[in-house]
């Protein structure tokens, strides 16, 4: 018989007023018995609605199945069908919109825990699997992929298994894109990002970093000079946006892109890295994403005393996940809805002296169909802070579009491509942030997934 608890069971986690001063990972995961008790809540609904919620169609029913019944390992290998990222998924997705929210579990309570149990799988099996990864057999056939974030490593994945010799081609010194520039330690690990591209390699999945392609190598090169046969772009969009507010040059100001990368990739928070940042006494993030959650709890670990986050719409239309602004909320970060920035005021020194703001009403709805925010005049205010952290979105870099005759991209800069992922250029593909600008992990995914078989497609035809 099913558990019919209304209830998931709670994940563990670090106290708030601790884990606001550490970076180690807020939820501790489930124990074996947890994970059990969990997976006993699933009905084994006969149409799947969970699997259609998933942009990867991970076997969400049959992996909780095995877990019920204590084969963890079982479990694994099913999620690893269809998941290349099982551990990094497990922590990052936001579930609550995609399988967990066509659970049938949550009409008359809580969704059954799939992120939950898919984050204990992989854990579990990272620390008692089989190390030894299976050598696939060479097809003869060469792919290039450019970027080694989550759309890049993907494709990877599913063409290796294919055989295909692929190349990633990242341009920073380690690969990963988001998941370890982006994405905080509290939250993800950088170890565990660590693991999922050993097991790309130990399948015969070459990685080459330092490798900005557009200025090193151009993308004619990789078919003309290297011999590939198809190249897949999946570099993300890392350009960072501006409200072109006064005060935008001082010192202080950060767009939440440099200062992630900063502290998550460039190790800003422990002792010992030399990597530049302002050590701020209070801080002003804009913006109401999952982006702006991480740099503000990134403030408050950084030391801030007070860190607000300034949203222009009420709390329900922020894009953040609710989890995220919950736990931001515990954290102590204040939260200034219906404000929006006006200008950056100058201390004197050329350095942030304050953020001037004007509060906000919501008027009739736009074309997204959320009600758009108007100015209420003679409303502004200024709050006391010496750092302010731009994070209202980021679009594609121009750099591989601009050196690439013949790639086409839309009016904001995304490449354009067909129902297949093929852009306009002959053998070459495009997906993730690249092609949709900034969306989820789970979505870059899946568009590497799509693409891994395009590209199959394409050199089977040739």
């Amino acid at each position: 018989m099913p558990n019919m608890s209304l209830k998931k069971v709670p994940m563990p986690e670090q106290e708030p007023t601790v884990r606001n001063k550490n970076f180690q990972e807020v939820a501790m995961g489930y124990t074996e018995d947890m994970a059990v008790e969990e997976a006993t809540r699933c009905l084994h609904c006969k149409h799947k609605p969970c699997v259609s919620g998933c942009p990867v169609n991970v076997r969400i029913p049959e992996f909780i199945e095995q877990v019920s019944q204590r084969n963890f390992a079982k479990a694994y290998e099913i999620i690893k069908t269809t998941n290349a990222l099982p551990a990094v998924c497990g922590r990052v997705c936001p579930q609550e919109s995609q399988c967990e929210g066509k659970c049938v579990r949550g009409i008359k309570g809580e969704p059954v825990a799939i992120g939950r149990l898919e984050r204990f799988v992989a854990d579990w099996y990272a620390a008692n699997g089989p190390k030894v990864q299976e050598k696939i057999p060479s097809n003869g056939h060469k792919v290039a992929v450019v970027g080694g974030g989550p759309a890049g490593l993907t494709c990877a994945s599913d063409l290796a298994k294919l055989g295909y010799d692929v190349t990633i081609f990242e341009a920073f010194h380690r690969p990963g894109g988001v998941l370890v520039y982006g994405i905080p330690e509290f939250r993800l690990p950088k170890s565990i990002v660590a693991d999922e591209i050993k097991n790309l390699e130990d399948m015969g999945v070459h990685v080459m970093n330092d490798m900005v392609i557009g200025k090193v190598l151009s993308v004619d090169e990789l078919f003309q000079e290297m011999g590939f046969e198809a190249v897949f772009v999946g570099s993300g969009a890392g350009l960072p946006r501006f409200m072109g507010i006064e005060g935008e040059s001082l010192i202080g100001v950060y767009s939440a892109n440099e200062y992630l990368t900063r502290v998550n990739l460039m190790k800003a928070y422990q002792e010992g890295y030399d990597t530049p940042i302002m050590h701020c006494k209070s801080v002003a993030v804009v913006g109401g994403g999952n982006v702006a959650m991480d740099a503000a709890r990134c403030a408050k670990r950084m030391g801030a005393e007070k860190v607000y986050i300034i949203y222009r719409r009420s709390e329900e239309e922020m894009p953040a996940r609710k989890e995220e602004v919950h736990h931001a909320k515990e954290e102590e970060i204040i939260f200034k809805t219906l404000s929006n920035p006006v200008r950056i005021l100058d201390d004197g020194n050329g350095r942030v002296g304050g953020i001037e703001c004007v509060e906000m009403e919501l008027g009739e709805p736009d074309a997204s169909g959320r009600r758009s925010p108007v100015e209420k005049e003679g409303s502004n205010f200024v709050l006391d802070v010496d750092g302010v952290i731009m994070s209202i979105g980021t679009s594609p870099n121009p750099l591989i579009r601009s050196t690439t005759p013949g790639l086409e991209a839309n009016r904001k800069g995304c490449l354009v491509v067909d129902e297949n992922l093929k852009t306009s250029k002959d053998g070459v593909y495009a997906g993730g942030d690249a092609v949709t600008g900034a969306a989820t992990v789970i979505l870059a995914m899946g568009a590497g997934k799509s693409a891994a078989q395009s590209i199959d497609e394409y050199i089977r035809s040739k």
